[in-house]
């Protein structure tokens, strides 16, 4: 336990430390000016390790530079600012004590000092660094957990496909570092491609922690069913089990799983009350990927309604989350206008950028209050 003294008195220095080692606080450090107390911080130093200090005393009227002004520079360096500082002051203005506390000190202490009030503010400020310890210690452990948490499920997501008959590429920008967006595709034999766009409920954690349960048994259902009627409904009562007696929170999300068959140039699709998406059908038609059913995970039986495209040479499907169609515009029927619009043209990778870029203007990236995803498929 660490206390610094700063004074430019050195028998204020003498009192202070005779009563704190009488009170069992043997490690103690007297300076007579802040440019000391600087040095002694090493806050100019390039010396990676730095001084472990628990509790700051220090008398406000100094020469050179005042208490005041160290306080005021202590709460400008991130790894000092949380160290508690208490003033020691003769003076009587109750404006120049409230400056003291308005640039960071927690607590003062009148001269000529008190035995019993100093040791007591002493035990309030190392109580005070205490906690704020902790806390930061809690705080550096979730950082640590939501960064490997984020890697995780970063590896759940598939990776660009580029072959000859075949283009998808996804972007994805989460609102938090994790998130309620996935995607996700399956070769299920040579021409055909299994592919899902789904949006959990809400975003962070929870929804994070929802979308890898559903991530896991994701891959068996695209295995175990080719036909996407069959995948929604599985994926239904995967989320169901989820769902407990009395709990106010049901989790649902939305999607859109499709199967790609290049070979019979086709696709098979099931909108589960997910945005829409847009088919661009041999260049010149567009259309609209229509609602087959209600969200995934709402009741223990719902109707699920496939429906198919026809193509003869190629298609390009443009899919999105809501986080999309929001950040665009708050009327989603004006959203849809524009996204259908973007859709309606070839994506062009190496002029329009990723699939986010053709749909999204670059300004609405940043700072948006859902998680956006974006995935564009090219079939010939």
């Amino acid at each position: 336990m660490s206390i610094v003294i700063v004074d430019d008195n050195e028998v204020n220095l003498f009192v202070i430390e005779k009563i704190l080692k009488r009170a069992g606080y043997f490690d103690l450090v007297s300076l007579t000016s802040a440019r000391d107390l600087f040095e002694y911080l090493q806050v100019d130093s390039l010396a990676p390790q730095r001084v472990n200090v628990d509790i700051i005393l220090m008398d406000i009227m100094m020469p050179e530079m005042d208490g005041i002004e160290a306080c005021r520079k202590l709460q400008q360096i991130s790894h000092l600012k949380d160290i508690p500082v208490i003033f020691v002051t003769a003076l009587e203005d109750s404006s120049k004590v409230a400056e003291a506390l308005d640039v960071g000190g927690i607590d003062y202490i009148m001269k000529p000092i008190n035995k019993i009030d100093l040791l007591a503010r002493i035990r309030v400020g190392l109580r005070l660094k205490y906690e704020k310890d902790w806390h930061k210690d809690q705080e550096e452990k979730i950082k640590n957990e939501l960064d490997l948490s984020m890697q995780v499920q970063s590896s759940v997501l598939s990776e660009p496909i580029s072959q000859e008959h075949l283009t998808i590429q996804a972007s994805y920008l989460p609102a938090n570092k994790l998130a309620g967006d996935m995607y996700y595709w399956h070769k299920i034999d040579d021409h055909r491609y299994g592919v899902i766009l789904l949006d959990m409920m809400g975003h962070g954690i929870s929804a994070s922690l929802v979308c890898m349960y559903i991530s896991s048994v994701l891959r068996d259902a695209i295995r175990t069913h080719t036909d996407p009627v069959a995948v929604i409904k599985e994926l239904n009562r995967w989320m169901l089990l989820l769902h407990k007696q009395g709990q106010s929170i049901s989790y649902y999300f939305t999607a859109i799983y499709l199967v790609i068959d290049t070979e019979n140039k086709n696709v098979e699709y099931v909108n589960a009350g997910h945005p829409p998406g847009f088919a661009l059908v041999d260049g010149n038609s567009v259309q609209q990927l229509a609602l087959g059913s209600c969200a995934v995970g709402f009741f223990p039986d719902i109707e699920v309604q496939k429906s198919v495209i026809q193509y003869n040479e190629r298609i390009q499907l443009t899919l999105f989350t809501d986080g999309i169609v929001e950040a665009i515009d708050k009327n989603s029927d004006l959203s849809l206008s524009i996204l259908k619009q973007a859709a309606s043209q070839e994506w062009n990778p190496a002029i329009d950028g990723a699939p986010i870029d053709f749909v999204l203007s670059m300004d609405l990236h940043q700072d948006q209050p859902d998680d956006m995803c974006a995935v564009i498929i090219q079939a010939n």
